[in-house]
């Protein structure tokens, strides 16, 4: 089993447990009746300029490709730092077991923030998407890799009507037809392939050629350096989402400053 297959069987498991201690239904009134929604795509789009793609940055502790990051990194402090260094929106990994988030931590950091928060996770099942935007979530990541096509559909569906921005992320031609076919306007392509985890920075720069005008293109995997971020600006990148080097940065207000040239 790979590591992938492992993460996915992990969050049926943990998804079917969730749904025992709490049904849908228990999430259902606080997703619907949120009156402090912060729109994700409008804050990339007011942060991108012609030459500079706007920033996502994200707070991991760990992941598996890496192993621990930052393991004592607090959400709160991490959400304000990013705040103050200029990004246009946050990630959170919310999954627990290889990753080692939680939707407490998107909570944290949300309350903590003004930006938008995307809930970054292995979305499997429809309750998820229940529970992430009862949270607070503001964006939500779909795989298209590990969606078959009524389920990715579904799930677009579902995060559109509850004004959680989904992001669906493609790794190549196949998934990004797939996106194109159930209308995504946002559209991640990782340039890490999640089963051996390794890193093609021409990923983004081959599929960003096939996605039309009018969407919302943002770069995720390998962006370490201004000079990255420039190159996929070159290449149509709205937006870049980034990571670990900032999570391993000390100071990561400072570092997302660099990272933007500022």
């Amino acid at each position: 089993m790979s590591d992938l297959d492992a993460i996915i069987a992990g969050r049926r498991t943990a998804v079917a447990a969730a749904k025992r201690r709490a049904p849908a239904s228990a999430h259902r009134d606080a997703a619907l009746s949120r009156a402090d929604r912060r729109d994700f795509v409008a804050a990339l789009l007011a942060a991108r300029t012609a030459t500079t793609p706007a920033i996502i940055a994200e707070f991991k502790r760990r992941s598996p490709s890496s192993g621990d990051i930052d393991p004592a990194a607090e959400p709160a402090a991490v959400a304000a730092a990013y705040e103050r260094g200029g990004a246009a929106a946050m990630s959170v990994l919310t999954e627990a077991a290889a990753f080692g988030g939680s939707l407490d931590d998107l909570r944290a950091a949300r309350e903590a923030c003004a930006l938008p928060v995307l809930c970054k996770d292995f979305i499997v099942d429809a309750y998820q998407i229940w529970q992430a935007a009862a949270a607070g979530a503001d964006a939500i990541l779909l795989i298209a890799a590990i969606l078959d096509d009524n389920l990715l559909r579904g799930l677009f569906a579902l995060a559109s009507a509850l004004q959680v921005a989904p992001l669906v992320e493609v790794h190549d031609e196949t998934d990004l037809r797939r996106a194109l076919a159930i209308g995504a306007g946002l559209i991640g392509v990782n340039n890490r392939d999640l089963r051996t985890f390794a890193v093609d920075a021409s990923t983004v720069e081959r599929l960003a050629k096939l996605v039309p005008p009018g969407r919302v293109l943002v770069a995720e995997s390998g962006y370490r350096s201004a000079a990255d971020i420039d190159a996929a600006a070159r290449c149509g990148a709205g937006a870049v989402l980034i990571g670990e080097s900032l999570m391993r940065a000390s100071d990561k207000e400072t570092a997302l400053r660099r990272l933007r040239g500022a």
